[in-house]
């Protein structure tokens, strides 16, 4: 007894030209379909190339495009030539040109031997299988599916929807309950014989000829009438992403392909030699003689799977990009953004970057250039201080900025005069560590020598823009961590909050701090607030601060009263 091997072909003739010669070479039988598409001459002169090849046939050509009747009909037509013309053949594997033996075919028929009675295909119901894609499970066993799905796409859905509309459904031919597997099956010669010999054939093909997709459900379903014993495995090694789309092994797979103990993999990258040279040799040379087990790699593929579709936090590729959360968060390392302190403290971010560390940049996002620490132009990444460039993306240029500065945390500042669009992008990132004081901008408006109706204008417009940020960042959607103080309440008790921002994001707690930034003069502070309130502009974000004596001076204590006995 032998096993008989079934080649579907339908690119790179040359490797399967050379693993069609180690099947023979070790007495297997083989009948190849060439795909109908491949041109008449290339297909003479493979078949030219293998005529030396004993025990070697070619069956009647069909078209076969994906997800079409075709490659159940070569397959068949393959299939009924091998149990025609080879009557020791006792299993019949279905491979592709680009499946590679992994073991020694030797130990492959044993094994089959040693199993006279057991069909290897992967077959289960719809109910039970989680990896169908593209959202028909039970609907392509009930509707007709005439078009293709790959060139006639618009013809497909439409026949979808309007089957879906008019709640059109096929009869399955004699009760049969569909079931769904990998194509690359390896059946006993009592088992395929019934499928291909059976009385209702012309019914069930007939049926199956308009299941979309015939080639994971035909034998699958049919293997289940006659089968004795059925082990819903393959005995193929192929990997499938998260869009259905089979993994390509490479040079670099090797190891990994070694260690997954089957007897055949696909799919092999046609140029991938030192895994043909390495799988394509002698009995002495290769695997030792173990049970099939490519679950000993799933975990490295669904590490890969995790990664292609979830990716790094802080790092985009194309298929990620343009979707709104799909990212595996959205920039790479925490941050700090600091909004009203430079405009309250003189030389606020040379003090932070001392006290903690970090680099502290000016305003990143300011209308007229991009304010690096140290005046810098550029900065790692190439990331240049042009606001053209940078408001282009301003998203992107601050997930790019975190990325390339990993390992230093970094510090800027923020307000409602610089670019707004990032801020739901901050605002929803977990990383993003904002402190605020509300009504800060005033300051420099306060400080300014400009007329006071422009400064009413432009008071205005800022306190807006920065009431709407604040609305954002009391969203319930706002993942980063918050703090929000108005000018008034800050400037009564600021020891504590900056103790609290140095703890958070120096490089370890610090007891006390033993230098504090000096705070800008703030006389004549509420009178300015007032002479806005008398033009009809009601700044609200600072707080309540007393007009006559401005901030600086203080409530006299009143006296205790007190008992005299």
């Amino acid at each position: 007894m032998t096993v008989g091997v079934v080649m579907l072909v339908h690119t790179a003739l040359g490797r399967a030209e050379q693993v069609a010669r180690h099947w023979s070479a070790a007495g297997c039988p083989v009948v190849i379909h060439i795909d109908k598409s491949v041109p008449r001459k290339v297909y003479d002169s493979f078949v030219n190339s293998l005529a030396d090849v004993p025990d070697l046939s070619f069956c009647k050509r069909f078209r076969c495009e994906w997800g079409t009747w075709g490659i159940v009909a070569a397959s068949q037509a393959a299939s009924e030539m091998m149990l025609a013309q080879f009557k020791d053949v006792h299993h019949v594997y279905l491979a592709s040109g680009s499946c590679l033996p992994l073991r020694p075919v030797k130990e492959l028929v044993n094994y089959l031997a040693a199993r006279p009675r057991t069909d290897f295909i992967e077959s289960a119901t719809t109910a039970d299988v989680p990896w169908t894609v593209g959202g028909l499970d039970e609907e392509r066993f009930t509707m007709h599916f005439p078009f293709s799905w790959k060139k006639q796409r618009f013809l497909f859905d439409k026949a979808v929807a309007i089957q879906r509309g008019l709640n059109l459904k096929r009869k399955l031919p004699n009760g049969i309950v569909p079931h769904m597997g990998s194509q690359w099956w390896c059946l006993t010669r009592q088992t395929l014989s019934a499928i291909l010999q059976d009385p209702d054939r012309n019914a069930y093909d007939s049926y199956f000829r308009r299941v979309w997709i015939p080639d994971e459900s035909y034998f699958q379903t049919l293997s289940r009438l006659y089968s004795t014993k059925v082990e819903s495995r393959s005995l193929t090694l192929s990997k499938f992403d998260f869009q259905g789309k089979p993994h390509i092994f490479y040079d670099d797979h090797l190891q990994l392909l070694r260690r997954s103990d089957c007897f055949v993999a696909r799919k092999i990258w046609p140029y991938a030699d030192r895994l043909y040279n390495a799988f394509l040799t002698d009995e002495d040379n290769a695997l030792s003689k173990t049970e099939p087990n490519p679950g000993k790699i799933d975990r490295i593929f669904a590490k890969a799977v995790e990664r292609r579709t979830r990716g790094r936090a802080g790092l985009y590729m194309q298929s990620r990009f343009p979707n709104e959360d799909w990212e595996n968060g959205a920039t790479a390392a925490p941050y700090s953004v600091f909004q009203g302190f430079a405009e309250l403290f003189d030389n606020f971010e040379p003090w932070l970057a001392k006290s903690t560390g970090a680099r502290v940049h000016g305003h990143l996002f300011a209308p007229d250039r991009v304010q690096y620490a140290d005046h810098q132009t550029a900065i790692n990444g190439a990331l240049s201080d042009s606001a053209t460039i940078r408001d282009y993306n301003a998203k992107a240029f601050l997930t790019n900025l975190i990325w390339n500065t990993r390992g230093e945390r970094q510090c800027f500042q923020f307000g409602p005069g610089d670019n707004q669009d990032v801020c739901w992008r901050i605002a929803k990132d977990p990383n993003a560590q904002v402190s605020v004081i509300t009504g800060a901008w005033s300051v420099p408006l306060f400080r300014s020598n400009k007329d006071f109706a422009v400064i009413r204008r432009t008071a205005a417009a800022l306190q807006k823009i920065e009431n709407e940020h604040m609305n954002i960042l009391r969203s319930p959607y706002t993942k980063a961590r918050v703090r929000i103080w108005n000018m008034a309440e800050f400037i009564e008790a600021p020891m504590e909050p900056l103790q609290g921002i140095l703890d958070e994001i120096g490089p370890a707690k610090l007891k006390r701090i033993a230098e504090v930034p000096k705070m800008v003069d703030l006389s004549g502070f509420g009178q300015f607030l007032q002479n806005l309130k008398n033009q009809g502009m009601h700044p609200h974000l600072m707080g309540d601060f007393p007009v006559e004596r401005g901030v600086a001076a203080t409530q006299p204590s009143p006296r205790k009263p007190y008992l005299v006995k």
